[in-house]
């Protein structure tokens, strides 16, 4: 019989070396890219890790005709343009890519993608004008999308997309695990989800993280779905309350839409976290404004904005996946 090869292990990712570092994703890039803006101490701990864990750097392919130094990038936002200027996360994302880009020398460009306007956005963002692009949000079937999609010009998307482009996500399914087991430990017993929108990569990873976490428990899950907004948080809130009026804890896919469950509870008069404890996602501002402030899980948005960015410029095989956190307030 010929000899069987055992399979070769998994290569180490960037977030991996980053987690055996210490340090964020973020820092591993401007440490594979030669930055400056590393303390000594975090670059050396960077390349021990990488010595330890074997770490090679596979390059994507350059697109040198695109890409020329001092080019701008495009941050193209597949949301309404009043989005740009009222959505702390997108506005806390490009925050993030601007300072890693102006590090460099490099612009940001930033635009809304409406349909009315594909064949002269795609024009203007294929034709070499600026040195990559940098998609938010980003629908698979959009025309924009796939057109950037299946262009030469560089291309990477801030949160797993639909459609097939390198990315930075943010671990979306560990976070609303990291949220069912807190609840868990503290006793409650009926867990409901408001879930986003279904054809949300990011509301479809924290909805099998819900799932996961509850099956693994041995209890049942209990759905409901909103659109990200706090009124169809507050509707989804007071329909699950009519059909299961036992229960005692929400895992909410967005601070938006758990801000609505806290108003529908209230109307509703169940306290919280007596009567229901809540947990959000996304640590956006108001979570600590909130009456009870709420307990959320965070994601690194800055750091999001800053290595999808750092990679766009200089490109891997990578698509690093970087670590929620549970920050616990008063809703629990």
């Amino acid at each position: 019989m010929p000899a069987q090869h055992a399979a070769e292990p998994a290569q180490p990712t960037v977030t991996e070396v980053a987690a055996a570092a210490g340090v964020s994703a973020a820092t591993v890039s401007r440490v594979l890219t030669g930055r400056v803006r590393v303390s000594t101490s975090a670059r050396v701990s960077v390349h021990d890790a990488i010595a330890r864990l074997g770490y090679v750097r596979h390059r994507a392919p350059r697109r040198t005709d695109h890409q020329s130094a001092g080019l701008p990038v495009a941050a193209v936002v597949f949301e309404p343009a009043a989005r740009l200027f009222r959505d702390g996360f997108v506005a806390r994302l490009l925050a993030g890519a601007e300072e890693e880009l102006a590090t460099r020398g490099v612009p940001l460009l930033t635009m809304s993608a409406p349909h009315g306007t594909v064949s002269s956005a795609t024009q203007f963002l294929t034709g070499g004008g600026v040195g990559g692009v940098l998609l938010v949000g980003a629908p698979g079937r959009h025309p924009l999308a796939v057109s950037l999609a299946t262009s030469r010009v560089p291309v990477r998307a801030a949160g797993r997309p639909e459609l097939t482009v390198p990315f930075v996500d943010v671990d979306n399914r560990d976070g609303a695990r990291q949220a069912v087991e807190h609840l868990l430990l503290g006793g409650r017993r009926t867990i409901a989800t408001i879930a986003g929108p279904p054809d949300s990569p990011a509301a479809a990873d924290r909805l099998e993280g819900y799932r996961r976490a509850m099956t693994a428990a041995g209890r049942q899950p209990l759905i409901a779905y909103g659109d990200f907004t706090t009124p169809s948080g507050g509707h989804a809130a007071a329909w699950l309350l009519d059909r299961t009026p036992r229960l005692d804890a929400l895992v909410v896919a967005s601070d938006a839409m758990a801000a609505g469950a806290l108003q529908a509870l209230r109307k509703a008069g169940r306290r919280v976290p007596e009567d229901v404890a809540v947990i959000g996602f996304d640590d956006a501002p108001l979570a600590a404004f909130t009456a009870p402030a709420l307990t959320t899980v965070r994601q690194p948005v800055e750091e999001l904005g800053a290595v999808t960015a750092a990679l766009l410029l200089d490109p891997t095989t990578d698509n690093p996946v970087l670590p929620t956190e549970l920050v616990v307030r008063a809703s629990t």
